[in-house]
């Protein structure tokens, strides 16, 4: 057997409790494993003393793939003409179109996860419509592991079987949809409220009682509950993504607060939560402030919940989301390029660029009480970082982010560059928390990893995968997370004194849910009474895509 030995590195590996321990690793055959016995073993040694060693990192909301993100670099070509630009000013640099800007191409987004240490990401909401589409682009990316989440809250079937009080049919729905569309868990969208903004451009659902027009006793209230129910029964990995109604609304953090209450101790996720947690109101747009002490306050109480932050980082990016309803909101407040899309009886879109600036007092708000979420929420293990990116930043402000989060006189000097009005508005200047580099290791890899039910990463014991990242210490934080000094995928030397040594070929993970395969015929059907396709040609197939590896799923809650 040929093993690879990472000796004498420092540990930081929470899922096992090894904080900061100085010990060997063991790798062969693209997983972790106990120290050989077998003295014929060929093995390889590389000495980390003095290195961090971390499990990969694990992203667990990008929008990288897809129709929208596509749309998003087609109407933005001044971001691929950068590239030229810089080869221009830089003689010998090699810059492709999509090499830059906030919606980089497929391919180099691969390259930037691997460059900061990431070896997993998810795309958060994939059209079923759309998977063919979204499997075509992953088999494109490089190094890391990718997988999606399938949106399904204004779904017309689904919204049917909660209409009828079929339960047991929305289970099978929700298992046979992911299925087919080669996703990794549902994803629900202003539930309810992207259906009646489809109906009327003024429409959208303002509170959780709202009725859905041509749906008997549905509301997004019923939505949620009928949804994370049916997912918690089949026994998903991750049984739930929700994205509430009414984001980026003022006074908000009201929807947010009900729709954690309405889960009553069902397991879900609720994301970009920064987005989600502004006091204030409509009617005064500048009384917005932060409510992030209420809704943390749920959330510590409430082990059955997880968020992600949605960080706002400032500068130019691109908004984008399976909320059409929100994406007319801002480009009516912008006045930027819009893009809005109606997915057949399934989901719609909107897609606009954005600018965050430091001195606009609702930008820094925004950037503030991201930060105050990782700050108040107490278990690390429930809150993940995350920039939904693009939509509140790059993905590559993670390490900067870090910073943020574990220097707490960065953050200050920080303070004083915005706006100074938001400190009336939000806590962040009296929080003294810092975090450490095994709740950094948490956030960033660890805790995803666990929230998604990932059992062979995000941690680095016997029998994970071998995706690996190792660190130079750094007393600037940023600097130490921007550029790995070493990263492993699946027992592959990729990046090796932060050189790029070779590329490999990721999985697409999705999940295989067990259910009653009675329910096809019936759903099928359906379907090919009311798409614009038949039923056959939906989703994706066994054995069309060499990098889909199906997970089954036993119905066990």
């Amino acid at each position: 057997m040929s093993y690879l030995k990472l000796a004498g590195g420092k540990l930081y590996d929470p899922a096992n409790g090894i904080d900061g321990i100085v010990t060997d690793l063991w790798v062969c055959d693209g997983k972790i494993v106990a120290a050989p016995t077998d003295t014929a073993s060929t093995v390889k040694t590389i000495d980390l003393a003095g290195m961090v060693v971390m499990p990969g990192g694990v992203d667990m909301h990008c929008h990288i793939a897809g129709p929208k993100v596509n749309t998003a670099r087609k109407m933005q070509p001044e971001q691929a003409r950068a590239a030229a630009v810089a080869r221009q000013a830089t003689p010998g640099t090699v810059l492709h179109s999509g090499s830059m800007g906030s919606v980089p191409s497929i391919y180099t987004t691969g390259y930037c996860y691997t460059g900061m240490g990431y070896t997993t990401c998810f795309d958060a909401a994939i059209s079923p419509l759309a998977s063919r589409h979204t499997h075509q682009e992953f088999s494109e990316v490089p190094n890391v592991d990718a997988g999606f989440f399938v949106l399904v809250g204004n779904n017309h079937y689904a919204m049917e079987r909660i209409s009828e009080g079929d339960q047991a049919g929305l289970e099978s729905f929700l298992a046979w949809l992911i299925a087919r569309a080669g996703g990794f868990a549902p994803k629900l969208v202003n539930p309810g409220g992207v259906e009646l903004f489809k109906q009327s451009v003024a429409g959208n659902a303002r509170d959780l009682d709202q009725p859905v027009d041509g749906f008997s006793g549905v509301t997004p209230r019923k939505i949620i509950q009928s949804i994370t129910a049916a997912s918690n029964e089949l026994g998903l990995p991750h049984p739930v993504h929700i994205h509430t109604n009414n984001l980026g609304m003022p006074g908000n953090w009201e929807t947010t607060l009900e729709t954690m209450k309405s889960l009553d101790g069902l397991k879900a996720h609720l994301t970009h939560i920064q987005f989600h947690s502004y006091g204030g109101g409509e009617v005064d747009p500048g009384s917005i402030d932060s409510q992030v002490k209420t809704l943390a306050a749920h959330i510590n109480a409430n082990p059955n919940l997880t968020v992600d932050v949605g960080q706002v980082m400032f500068g130019r990016t691109t908004s984008m989301t399976g909320d059409g309803a929100l994406g007319h909101f801002l480009q009516k407040i912008s006045g930027e390029r819009w893009y809005c899309a109606d997915t057949e009886l399934e989901s719609g879109c909107g897609v606009s660029p954005i600018e965050y600036r430091d001195k606009n007092f609702v930008h820094a708000l925004q950037w503030a009480i991201g930060l105050e979420w990782y700050l108040i929420v107490d278990d690390p293990w429930q809150v993940v970082m995350s920039t939904d990116h693009p939509n509140g930043g790059s993905f590559l402000a993670y390490p900067q982010i870090i910073r943020l989060l574990m220097d707490r006189s960065y953050r200050t000097e920080m303070l004083k560059q915005v706006n100074p009005k938001i400190l009336e508005r939000c806590s962040l200047a009296d929080l003294d928390r810092e975090y450490s580099l095994s709740e950094i290791a948490i956030i960033t890899r660890s805790g995803p990893a666990r929230i998604l039910g990932l059992k062979n990463k995000g941690h680095l014991g016997v029998g994970a995968d071998a995706d690996i990242t190792v660190y130079s210490p750094n007393e600037n934080y940023e600097t130490m997370f921007e550029l790995p000094r070493m990263v492993i995928k699946a027992g592959e030397i990729l990046i090796e004194d932060t050189e790029v040594r070779q590329t490999v070929t990721g999985k697409t993970l999705s999940i295989d849910p067990a259910y009653d395969r009675g329910r096809d015929e019936s759903i099928e059907s359906w379907f090919n009474d009311h798409y614009s396709l038949r039923a056959h040609h939906y989703g994706v197939h066994d054995g069309e895509f060499n990098r889909i590896q199906r997970q089954a799923v036993a119905n066990e809650p």
